[in-house]
This record gives structure tokens, sequence and C-alpha cells, in this order.
């Protein structure tokens, strides 16, 4: 296996697309609420589509080391070759970012420190679905003033 630097952050991405979709479905199958893979896949979707990895990233910027930063810029900036109907650009680049960050971690055999940002953003993703509605809309005019 070549050393993390040696790879392209769409590498990392690749990798750690992986592991962020086992992270949850993990946390998913422990939940008793759900009770069918159908539901599990639904709820999933809702942690790992390019506009919840987008806010994760939002959300943990301000905790993380100079080093990580610079892990989430060059992911973000990776380019791609397309993006998915389903988002715009912008977002789709800072969910590669999460998932390239995510990636050279593991690789470089920082996986505590993985596994902790991918707990804070999911704890974070499923605090703010826990929301209600008006609670919901302060948080993301928190998120606009970052």
């Amino acid at each position: 296996m070549p050393k993390a630097d040696e790879l392209s952050p769409a590498l990392w991405a690749y990798l750690g697309d992986a592991l962020y979709e086992v992270y949850v479905r993990e946390q998913l199958i422990s939940d008793p609420a759900y009770h069918n893979t159908g539901e599990l896949h639904r709820e999933a979707i809702k942690y790992v589509r390019a506009e919840a990895q987008a806010r994760i990233v939002h959300y943990l910027t301000p905790r993380l080391t100079a080093e990580e930063k610079e892990l989430i810029r060059k992911g973000r900036n990776q380019k791609s070759g397309h993006v998915p109907t389903h988002t715009d650009a912008v977002t789709y680049r800072y969910s590669t970012a999460w998932e390239s960050l995510l990636g050279y971690l593991y690789l470089t055999g920082r996986r505590e420190r993985m596994q902790e940002l991918i707990a804070a953003g999911f704890a974070y993703l499923k605090a703010e679905g826990k929301a209600p509605p008006e609670e919901r809309k302060d948080l993301a005019e928190q998120r606009e003033e970052k």
C-alpha cells in the first residue's frame, strides 16, 4: 500500500466514504427504532448525503487542527470530474473534503481521531434532526454566521 501522501485526495475520499458509511450503518442497526433494511437505508441517507457531510465540515472546522483544516482544503479542491445531479458543486466539494479527511486519518494510523470526528459529526446531525423546527432554524442561522 502506498503512503497516504503518495495518494490523491480523491483516493482518500474513496476510502473515507466507505469508512463513514460503515460507521453510520453500525450506529443505525444498534438503534431499536429501525426494523427493516428499507427503514435503515432511508435513515442512513440522511447522514451520508452530500448536504449532511458538508454540514459536518462546517460544524467541525473550528475544532480541527491546522493540519486537518489543510486536509479539508485539499479534499475540497480536488477535482472530481462530475457533480451528482442531486446537489450543487460547493456542497459536493465539502462532502468530498469530509471523506478525504477521514480517509487520510485512517491511512496514517490516526483511527482514534477519525472515530472521534465521525462520532462528533454523527451526533451533530442526529441532534439537528431531533431539534424542534424553530430550533433547527436557529442552528441553520448559526451555521450561516460562521
